[in-house]
């Protein structure tokens, strides 16, 4: 506790902050005549706003106006080496000794900053300490002497961070690093509790803290962390798939009703949900939400309809059971492919592109597959999201694919890439006669169970 006690005494010392124009400045030694990129958080995803060359000693400075948004922001020299810091009214000076990582780096001034990375640190030092006093709070016999003093510090380890987030806030209200770790926080979870009683605790507790109506730390990736920490009190590796989607279910509906108060959360989340399970093909889960959530922002004009609400939508009509949606796609030669004119019984329809790995080991495999059918009872349509019409085409011929090609040369902003909601490939649809989703494939195995679940091949 001296240890903590004299890190508030020094970070109490730093200057608080101010209104104003501010600057960040900065000294990487290794980097001089490098150039230094500056990005923006929203969620996880960065944005790039800015730019700048090192002198030849590594010195570099980015203006911080007042129209620069409080936030956590990333500065970069290659994909390897970089800094997360936080923008507050303040400015930020720091050298690194080294390259551009947080391990060299010391900060001059900057609060803020000061404050994330000591936090850090310090829920480091407390997390892994957890993780090796739990096995003896579950197993260790509890009449001995030694358990009560495990039990003891368990809990005292989870107190040590709520009391020293309580002494930053007390020291700096206006911290947004503060409120980066209090939205991270967890419950406390008593000693004598279970494992089945924690993961029963936290689902009921886990959100009880937590102010949805902070839109301010959607400038961080605050939110996305709370709620991938929320899913994976849901998640289990004994589970199969069909078991992980009903408990993400459960899931997403306890943290987007909590969510409904504020519609700027609530759409973070419901865009962030929904771009991670159709990234995993979690269908379950992503028709659920479909069909029980939509876009605070959107309205009834479709012509208004946000990118989000069309993305809902075009998940209804594509889950198992509904008519594919008709699309028209040119083959190499011009000519119109077009999905409901397909008059197999059996119907494959595969997103790929000739740059995705995956699509080209599983491609050969696939033809096999088509080749060796007798009599024949399913066609494949392939929809290429290439950009280049050489490489797709090469690869055709190459590989001798004899079933039907098409593509609209436009990648993921294509027509039938929109209604289909395509993020990845390889993705693939089967299809009956009538067009109907019969199953959504995510690899060639699962091909191979569908086709025969089916009596297909």
């Amino acid at each position: 506790m001296k240890r903590i006690f004299l890190c508030l005494i020094f970070l109490s010392a730093v200057p608080g902050f101010s209104q104003g124009t501010h600057s960040l400045r900065g000294e990487i030694r290794n980097a001089g005549g490098k150039k230094v990129f500056l990005y923006a958080y929203f969620g996880e995803k960065i944005n790039r706003i800015d730019s700048v060359t090192c002198d030849a000693s590594g010195h570099f400075i980015f203006p911080l106006g007042t129209n620069v948004t409080t936030g956590l922001y990333r500065l970069s020299t290659d994909k390897d080496r970089f800094l997360d810091l936080v923008v507050n009214k303040e400015n930020i000076e720091f050298v690194c000794k080294g390259d551009l990582t947080a391990d060299s780096t010391e900060f001059l001034s900057s609060a803020e900053n000061k404050i994330y990375y000591f936090c850090m640190g310090f829920d480091r030092k407390v997390q892994s300490k957890l993780e090796l006093i739990l096995p003896i709070v579950d197993f260790y016999p509890q009449k001995d002497g030694f358990y009560t003093q495990a039990t003891q510090e368990y809990e005292r380890l989870q107190r040590s961070e709520k009391k020293i987030l309580d002494s930053l806030t007390a020291l700096y209200p206006g911290s947004f690093a503060l409120r980066i770790f209090r939205l991270q926080q967890t419950p406390f979870l008593p000693s004598g509790l279970t494992k089945e009683d924690r993961m029963s605790y936290l689902r009921q507790h886990f959100l009880d803290d937590v102010d949805f109506t902070d839109t301010l730390l959607l400038h961080s990736n605050a939110w996305s962390n709370k709620a991938i920490s929320y899913l994976s009190i849901y998640s289990n590796n004994k589970y199969n798939q069909k078991q992980l989607e009903s408990e993400f279910i459960k899931a997403v509906t306890v943290i987007l009703s909590k969510a409904a108060v504020n519609a700027e959360i609530y759409k973070f989340l419901l865009d962030y949900f929904v771009g991670g399970f159709d990234k995993y093909h979690f269908d379950a889960v992503i028709t659920y939400i479909a069909d029980n959530f939509q876009d605070p922002f959107s309205c009834e004009d479709q012509a208004r309809k946000t990118k989000l609400q069309k993305k809902l939508e075009n998940f209804k009509k594509i889950s198992v059971g509904k008519t594919a949606p008709d699309i028209s796609v040119p083959d190499m030669k011009g000519k119109l492919i077009r999905l409901s004119e397909i008059k197999s019984e059996y119907t494959l329809l595969v997103f790929w592109s000739s740059e995705c790995g995956h699509c080209i080991q599983m491609m050969p495999q696939l033809k096999a597959l088509y080749d060796k059918q007798k009599p024949k009872r399913w066609e494949v349509m392939t929809v290429s999201l290439d950009t280049s019409r050489t490489e797709w085409t090469t690869f055709i011929k190459e590989q001798n694919l004899t079933w039907l090609n098409g593509s609209e040369m436009k990648g993921f902003n294509s027509v039938s890439s929109d209604e289909y909601n395509i993020f990845a490939t390889p993705t693939m649809f089967l299809l009956d006669r009538e067009k109907k989703i019969l199953a959504k494939p995510i690899s060639y195995r699962e091909l191979e169970e569908d086709l025969r679940e089916n009596r297909i091949n």
